[in-house]
């Protein structure tokens, strides 16, 4: 069953552009140039019930664009899109109480109020019982540990604490579709992996469909066997994201570990291209087909090995070889 379907979806933003100077003003009150740019050009995926599906693209690509189509904000220039079997810019009732979007550059939470309030806030908007409003809120206080800060002004919460509260202000109505925009931005690394660990638990156990974007691959890699990377408005791939490594990587990665004598850069130049060098350590990016080759020979020689380790690309740098090629 398809939860979300996008059928040649675009999106395109009308502006008119200024010109220079106080004539140039004048002249615009009465001679305007206007110019369209395409954020999202003939777009088509679909999302099956329960997916984790990550969202990817530069600056700029249209994955906010999308985004807010998905969830009612914007209109779209053509094309359709349903989630749930609702018309999203439609914003029928139904469907706003069955979606949520949490963005990590906005705020939902009331700044100078506890999160608490803003709970309480949302459950009478959403309409949600007194009895699972409880069993939420324990839950997500249990989940994202943050009972100590629920009576706390949101102002004297640290970035991390405001995300975990802004996930449960979201889903405080049990959405059965999430979209998140880059919910980690701006974390540190212990609060990126509390983020990350939360949405992949609330997957598992409540089927959430979720479409995430984010900027951090290690969000992707840990979250998401799925991936659509889209760039300058079009989709560029939509598959699994091994199967992703593989098109685009024709190399891996091969470390060689040495003992205390440590190996002499001179004699494993042949073996591959240097990416990183210590005497203690070397790794070389080999083409995929002549790894084994190349760790046997390695293996065979008189080099102080002590391990060898053969791993794929990251993730990062496969999708910005993509985004170089379109």
């Amino acid at each position: 069953m398809f939860v979300v379907e996008v059928k040649h979806l675009s999106k395109n933003y009308e502006y008119y552009r200024k010109r220079p100077g106080l004539w140039g003003s004048i002249t615009g009150l009465f001679n305007r140039d206007k110019l369209t740019t395409e954020a999202v050009k003939d777009i088509s995926f679909s999302i099956e019930e329960g997916e984790l599906v990550g969202f990817l693209g530069p600056n700029g690509a249209g994955k906010t664009t999308t985004l807010k189509v998905l969830s009612g904000i914007l209109y779209p220039t053509s094309g359709d899109a349903r989630v749930l079997g609702y018309t999203p810019f439609k914003r029928q009732a139904g469907y706003q109480k069955s979606f949520a979007l949490v963005m990590g550059q906005k705020n939902q939470l009331w700044w100078d109020l506890p999160p608490r309030e803003s709970f309480m806030l949302n459950k009478e908007i959403y309409e949600v019982t007194d009895e699972e409003f409880r069993q939420s809120l324990d839950e997500f206080g249990e989940l994202l540990g943050i009972r100590d800060v629920l009576d706390v002004p949101v102002r004297k919460l640290s970035l991390g604490q405001r995300m975990k509260c802004e996930l449960t202000a979201a889903l405080i109505h049990r959405p059965k579709v999430l979209f998140l925009d880059e919910p980690t931005i701006g974390l540190d690394v212990v609060a990126q992996k509390n983020i990350r660990d939360f949405i992949k638990k609330y997957n598992e156990l409540k089927k959430t469909t979720i479409i995430l974007t984010s900027h951090y691959m290690e969000d992707i890699a840990q979250l998401c066997r799925r991936v659509i990377i889209i760039d300058q408005g079009r989709i560029v791939f939509d598959g699994r994201l091994d199967d992703l490594i593989k098109r685009y990587a024709q190399h891996k990665l091969l470390t060689v570990m040495a003992s205390d004598s440590g190996i002499p850069r001179g004699e494993v130049e042949q073996y591959g291209d240097i990416v990183e060098y210590t005497p203690a350590k070397v790794v070389f990016k080999v083409p995929r087909d002549h790894v084994k080759s190349a760790a046997s020979k390695i293996l065979s020689s008189n080099l102080p090995v002590d391990d060898i380790l053969i791993s794929e690309m990251p993730v990062d740098d496969v999708v910005r070889m993509i985004f170089n090629r379109s």
